[in-house]
């Protein structure tokens, strides 16, 4: 979270002023319509969805897909488990891809996955930076499968010119505490496919038979991820924030990446498009795990700030242990993995590209609250550090 304070305090206490916390029944027209409209002129797609976390729009979208039991969907081996575990709340199993140097998906690895069974890629835009979506768009469009994109990290990011989040058939974003703009925690579906829409929407709202909605799909029963007009109204002020907050990080990453750039002792980690880049981390690459060890001793022993996406934990797929496991659900019947009538095997080691990647991957945070010359300096304080390891 970067940017909070009186603008949101006093939209909250509006709505509580108000009396009207609940978006329906009394609350049409309010803090979340308006936000869902906003969000809709921003990204420039005809419908989003106001949810309760970045897992449910991917489940909503997921539903409005038509994904279920006997489905496999494409994943990364680096994303949050949010990402396959929207497959498997439906019945679906999901299949692990490499990714790339990007660290995004490889298109050709999802090439090389996709079988009879296969009804949708999950493309993930770790870190604000974009999936090589039009390599991944051709494949999708070559096998006739959807794409959802997980832009949970890359709120307001974009890939040639479209915003992220609109290049598939549907978007989810995150809007917990760790993410671009924050309502603590919180998300959202965006889609120009009304059938996806209204799909989604029924299965957010196990009341949707009761709200009067002009729905182009039949009433199913539906399960409950709305969110309240407080979250509404502190999303609509994130959401007047989100371009002064990306304006702010993309010359600060810049400053740090232009001090780091040249050096023999390592690659700078490519970027699929740069302009579009939501500029909030800086990636460099080593030859091998060995240097990158001792490089991040001597960074330790100068207390500056990294990380590397292999230690992370929550975001390889080898820590992933429901899925690993293959417990997708509490009951047999409603276990994803039992449901698919084939055998599947996953390992700690399933991706080793992805592996040696992450393993060798450095990442720096652009450092918000400083100066455009103070994250230069950083980046040139972190060369001078690595190179003389």
């Amino acid at each position: 979270m970067y940017e909070m304070g009186q603008k949101e305090i006093d939209a909250v206490a509006r709505v509580i002023r108000k009396g009207q916390l609940f978006r329906y029944r009394g609350g049409e027209g309010g803090e979340c319509d308006q936000f869902e409209r906003a969000l809709c002129e921003r990204l420039k797609c005809k419908h989003a969805l106001l949810l309760s976390q970045g897992t449910n729009a991917l489940i909503c979208g997921l539903v409005g897909l038509d994904i279920g039991p006997g489905d496999e969907v494409i994943v990364p081996a680096y994303t949050f488990m949010a990402s396959p575990l929207g497959a498997v709340a439906l019945g679906a199993v999901p299949v692990i891809a490499e990714i790339d140097e990007s660290l995004t998906i490889d298109p050709r690895d999802v090439e090389r996955k996709i079988t009879k069974r296969t009804k949708a890629i999950i493309p993930v835009h770790m870190g604000g930076l974009p999936s090589k979506m039009d390599e991944l768009v051709r494949i999708a469009k070559k096998h006739k499968i959807k794409i959802i994109e997980d832009a949970c990290q890359a709120a307001g990011g974009s890939y040639k010119g479209r915003r992220l989040g609109t290049i598939g058939e549907a978007g989810a974003f995150s809007f917990n505490q760790f993410k671009i703009i924050s309502c603590g925690e919180g998300g959202a579906l965006v889609t120009s496919d009304k059938m996806i829409y209204h799909k989604a929407l029924i299965h957010s709202d196990g009341g949707c038979a009761f709200r009067g909605h002009d729905l182009s799909a039949e009433i199913f029963c539906g399960w409950g991820s709305r969110v309240s007009e407080i979250q509404g109204a502190i999303m609509n002020e994130q959401l007047k924030r989100l371009d002064g907050i990306l304006g702010r990080l993309r010359p600060r990453k810049q400053a740090m990446s232009a001090a780091l750039r040249g050096s023999s002792h390592y690659e700078m980690s490519p970027v699929n498009c740069v302009k579009g880049d939501c500029s909030t981390i800086t990636t460099v690459l080593f030859e091998n795990e060995k240097i990158t060890l001792k490089v991040m001793d001597a960074l330790k022993k100068e207390k500056i700030a990294f990380g590397r996406p292999f230690d992370s934990g929550i975001h390889v797929c080898w820590e992933w242990k429901p899925i690993l496991e293959q417990r997708g659900s509490g009951h047999p019947r409603r276990d994803a993995f039992k449901l698919a009538g084939r055998n599947y095997t996953y390992s700690k080691d399933m991706c080793p590209n992805s592996r040696r990647i992450l393993s060798c991957s450095l990442m720096f945070f652009t450092e918000y609250k400083k100066s455009v010359a103070e994250n230069r300096k950083s980046g040139a304080t972190i060369r001078k550090v690595i190179e003389n390891a």
